[in-house]
């Protein structure tokens, strides 16, 4: 059975959408079968897949709102599989907020129903805020993944998402866990990176990823390229700590596939 894993942070800049890109492209790399789902109207994470947000109607939104085949909105690009998304998505949270309360908070967990298990892994991009469509991607995971950028404001915004994700337990999701912490932009040289990742590692403990995702000119050029780091510059420090992320990844879901990851 497939694994739903929401990636979610309501603090923007945090790299939340390079997460999910390279670690479909990661996965897709080794023999995992991955597949983004887009539901940030930026769609920044379509964008950063090679594909041309523009391009179809077959999207997220046509899929949330109009009903449309969800495994007619599947597009397969060179680095996994995508429900893309445009700045159509804009109106969507709206537009489900006007649907009724028993209906409105599932729309995504029951479009992703049929799908879940043809894969191995359905990562979210979630928005970057606590609304609607987060709420949508927090019911329809089994897992949260939390970037979180070494910077003392990231600490701050960690404590409204980790109440939205109570409350999403509590009322929506009993069985949603958190999947792992990753530290981005970490910088070993200052202070302030060690202690950032020592807190997010005393609150957290073992969710902690060991792997922490380096400050990189590199991963912030290759979404302008239409690429995921491990592609736009494979032997790059970022590409290298996004490579080892997804064995980690592997390891810590006990997942048997994996092109020879032990």
């Amino acid at each position: 059975m497939g694994k739903i894993i929401a990636v979610a942070n309501q603090k923007g800049g945090v790299g939340k959408t390079t997460t999910c890109v390279s670690m479909c492209a990661a996965l897709n790399e080794i023999g995992v079968k991955a597949l983004l789902c887009d539901m940030d109207p930026q769609s920044n994470a379509t964008s950063g897949m090679g594909f041309n947000k523009d391009k179809t109607v077959h999207n997220m939104y046509s899929v949330l709102i109009e009903g449309e085949d969800v495994k007619k909105a599947i597009h397969s690009t060179p680095y996994g599989d995508l429900l893309p998304s445009n700045s159509i998505m804009s109106g969507a949270g709206v537009e489900i907020v006007g649907m009724t309360e028993n209906a409105r908070n599932f729309v995504l967990k029951n479009t992703l129903s049929v799908i879940k298990n043809d894969y191995d892994f359905i990562f979210i991009d979630c928005p970057p805020s606590l609304e609607m469509l987060t709420l949508n991607s927090l019911c329809a995971a089994d897992t949260v993944l939390i970037p979180v950028q070494c910077e003392y404001f990231a600490l701050e915004g960690l404590k409204d998402l980790m109440t939205t994700i109570r409350m999403t337990k509590k009322a929506y999701n009993p069985e949603l866990e958190i999947e792992g912490v990753l530290l981005t932009m970490y910088d070993s040289r200052t202070n302030l990176s060690s202690q950032i990742a020592t807190e997010i590692k005393k609150y957290f403990k073992d969710k902690t990823y060991n792997i922490a995702i380096p400050r990189s000119v590199r991963i912030a050029e290759a979404p302008s390229h239409g690429k995921p780091i491990i592609d736009y510059d494979r032997y790059s420090r970022g590409s290298l700590t996004y490579q080892e992320l997804a064995k980690e990844f592997i390891k810590r879901n006990n997942h048997s596939k994996g092109g020879g990851v032990k």
